[in-house]
């Protein structure tokens, strides 16, 4: 396992981050055994972070971790989230706490190394969004984190950087975060790279020179869209974050990507992931799991190491045509 320094914290981070979400599911869907056996295999490989959130299972991806690490004696570094109620922004601080209370409490630990806010963000509140006023104003959420923060129940504080793109890189030119989560794959990696105009999708433009001029780690999300670049198969848990990213139109674009490449550098998801790992301005990778050997995969595209040049020239062209016509 390699690892990369974490934005400005200074923290070593695995290049992988075994990922605790609905999507994947290993820690919600499978059995005990199964639990058990991905942390000990994830922690012996090396991986030294895993991202959670309050609504992982209701609640469960949380308990789950509380058990299966109170015996390590080396735990990983742990990140979870914080979702607001849109409706009660009137005591923005109240509802963090109350949320980070009951993840501490379901976690079986004092702390966390992370929490972020998992709210999109956009220019107003309005519908799911939370403004920008919001997060960043007198007694926002900014300012209920860095409480935490105080507190002792966290010691760095990040963002879920999704939503109105230009209003996330306002959050993080603020400085006041000290991670984002980025949305950034083999069909969209927008975030990270200019994009021919024949590419579509959303735009997440300058998301990632953002966390780079700012110090703010950059946290890869939705590696493997959802599962849709893994594989064929659909398990009925997945869940686009945006209109543009529809299962069936990411579909269309993973079979042009897969008549260009098939499996010359590895699996479907070891490409995808190998795909993150060749943007040396990505700290980690999180990866959802739903079976052990989703683990193995992930462990060995992490050994391969960054996708060569040469495959990231030819999905250029694959851009170049708009998908459909590659």
């Amino acid at each position: 396992m390699r690892y990369r320094t974490f934005g400005r914290t200074g923290l070593q981070v695995s290049e992988l981050v075994f990922g605790g979400g609905w999507v994947g599911g290993i820690l919600i869907h499978q059995d005990v055994e199964t639990r058990h056996a991905a942390i000990e295999r994830a922690l012996d490989a090396g991986i030294n972070w895993i991202d959670t959130a309050p609504s992982y299972g209701d609640g469960e991806s949380e308990r789950a971790l509380g058990w299966l690490l109170q015996d390590v004696p080396n735990r990983p570094y742990l990140s979870t989230k914080v979702r607001l109620d849109l409706s009660r922004l009137d005591d923005i601080t109240g509802q963090v706490k109350e949320s980070v209370e009951e993840s501490l409490s379901r976690l079986r630990c004092d702390s966390v190394e992370l929490l972020q806010l998992h709210n999109p963000i956009g220019p107003q509140t309005a519908d799911q969004l939370i403004g920008v006023d919001q997060v960043l104003g007198q007694d926002g959420v900014a300012d209920a984190l860095d409480r935490m923060r105080e507190l002792g129940l966290t010691r760095f504080i990040g963002i879920t950087a999704i939503g109105d793109t230009a209003a996330c890189r306002e959050v993080i030119a603020s400085g006041r975060f000290d991670s984002a989560q980025v949305y950034y794959n083999i069909l969209n990696p927008s975030a990270g790279q200019d994009m021919p105009r024949a590419w579509h999708g959303h735009d997440f433009r300058g998301l990632i020179a953002a966390c780079k001029d700012n110090g703010t780690a950059v946290m890869n999300i939705r590696v493997l869209a959802a599962g849709v670049l893994a594989s064929e198969q659909r398990h009925g848990r997945e869940v686009p974050m945006m209109a543009e990213a529809a299962i069936p139109t990411e579909e269309m674009r993973a079979r042009a990507v897969w008549r260009l490449l098939d499996e010359r550098y590895g699996t479907r998801a070891q490409t995808a992931i190998r795909f993150a790992l060749a943007n040396p301005r990505i700290d980690c990778v999180v990866v959802g799991l739903a079976e052990l050997s989703h683990l193995e995969e992930a462990l060995a595209a992490a050994e391969m190491g960054p996708l060569p040049d040469e495959a990231l020239a030819e999905l250029r062209e694959v851009y170049e045509q708009g998908f459909e016509r590659a």
